[in-house]
Order: structure tokens, then sequence, then C-alpha cells
């Protein structure tokens, strides 16, 4: 539909076929499309992509990552500006605006959108969520979208602190890190985030969290390959030693 209407109105337009492996449709799928188009912008030297994420994708997206007790990282939502895999940014400039609003320009100007049966299935949680909306006709999708806007200016700013704290209280040692802890609990565990994937380890929020409170009881722990213990006043990270077979 997409390649007919661009032929019909003589604008440029490529289709990008991808290929998912087995696991979650709908990240993979997610993953595998910015790995497209991120390719695409760089083989085309294209400066910035630009999405049609609106205010009720938003507000999906908020209301999901709370019902999965997500972080701040996860509650800022979509983000108006991020990096896409090749490294350059995909802007999304619509996000203020409803999906209802968008479909009236879009009819306006001739054009039957494109109704996704998919996004009416079920079996996934987004489409649960957007269900749910519907029938709560008391919730604001703009003033949802407007949080996760707000929440968005929050992590970029604890992002910044947790930043200055690496910088003034990690130092490297020996195949590691020693880490003089301070703040509040919460740039302590990116601190430790940081130092955990600095040291090729990808464990998911929860463990770090409980990672931090071991710490800050004076205890040690291993966590995806890493040895963590607390010496005095401060915390000490190290990979840990292979195991020897036989």
């Amino acid at each position: 539909m997409v390649a007919g209407l661009c032929h019909r109105l003589g604008i440029e337009h490529a289709t990008l076929p991808v290929a998912l492996d087995d696991g979650n449709v709908q990240d993979r799928a997610r993953a595998a499309r910015y790995a497209a188009l991120g390719a695409w912008v760089e083989r085309r030297s294209l400066d910035a992509l630009a999405t049609a994420h609106h205010a009720d994708d938003q507000a999906e997206t908020l209301l999901m990552r709370l019902n999965r007790g997500s972080g701040l990282s996860g509650l800022a939502g979509i983000r108006e500006c991020a990096p896409l895999p090749c490294g350059r940014p995909v802007v999304r400039p619509l996000l203020a605006w409803r999906r209802a609003e968008l479909s009236a320009v879009v009819e306006a100007a001739g054009i039957t959108p494109v109704d996704d049966p998919s996004n009416r299935d079920p079996a996934y949680d987004r489409a649960r969520i957007r269900q749910a909306m519907a029938a709560a006709d008391w919730l604001d999708p703009v003033a949802i979208a407007t949080s996760a806007r707000l929440l968005a200016e929050a992590e970029v700013t604890i992002a910044a602190i947790a930043d200055d704290a690496f910088a003034r209280g990690v130092s490297r040692e020996a195949g590691g890190f020693r880490y003089r802890p301070e703040g509040p609990r919460l740039v302590r565990y990116r601190v430790v985030q940081r130092i955990l994937q600095a040291l090729s380890a990808r464990p998911r929020g929860g463990q770090v969290a409980a990672l931090v409170e071991r710490l800050e009881g004076g205890g040690a722990a291993n966590l995806a390959g890493v040895m963590a213990r607390a010496e005095g006043e401060a915390w000490l990270f190290a990979r840990e030693a292979p195991r020897r077979s036989g």
C-alpha cells in the first residue's frame, strides 16, 4: 500500500526486508526494524530518521512499563530523539498528536489509513493495554504522554549525576573497579550498572538493585560472572576467575 501510494505521488520509496529469530515477536520485530532502518540511513548518509510515533503510542508504552514495574529509564517512554544502532538519531516529531488527529489528516488528504490487525490481537501486551484504555475514557493519553516527557527529562538529569558520580568515585584496579559510593540509591544503582557493563555483564535491573542492597549491607555477591564485595567504604568489582576443569 505504501509503495503504491509513493509511486502515485512521485515520492522515492524503499521496502526493507527483515528476518526474525524465534522469541518475543514484537520485541524482535522492533529490533529488526531499527537495525534495517539504521543501515538504510547509513547507506544514504542521512542525518536522521523520523518516525510517526504519537501520543497514544507514548501513553500505551508508559502504562505497559508501569505494569511491569519498570524503573525511571523505562518510564521515560518513547524518546523524542534517540540513537539508532548505527549511531545516527531517530526523531519523533508527532509525539504530541493523537492517533485520531493523524488519521483525520490522512483521510483529509484522500488516503485510507492502514489498519494493522495485530494492533487488536490480545496475545500482545500493547493490544490489551490499548483495549483497556479505550474502555477507560477518563484516561487522557496526552496527559500521560506529558508525564512520560517529564520523566524523560528527569532521566537525563539522573544520568548526568550518575556520570559525575562515576567519574569522581570509580577507579580502575587490576582486573576490575573500586567504587566509593555516595548519593542516593538510584545514583549508586546507575554507577554499579555501568561498572557491570564495563565488565561485559548484562544483568536485569532487579538483579542490579538486589546487588546494590547486598553491598550496602556490607555483603558480597556474584552476578553475571562478576564478583562484587564491600570492603570498608568501597565496593570492589572484578570478573569471576574461570573455573578449572577436572
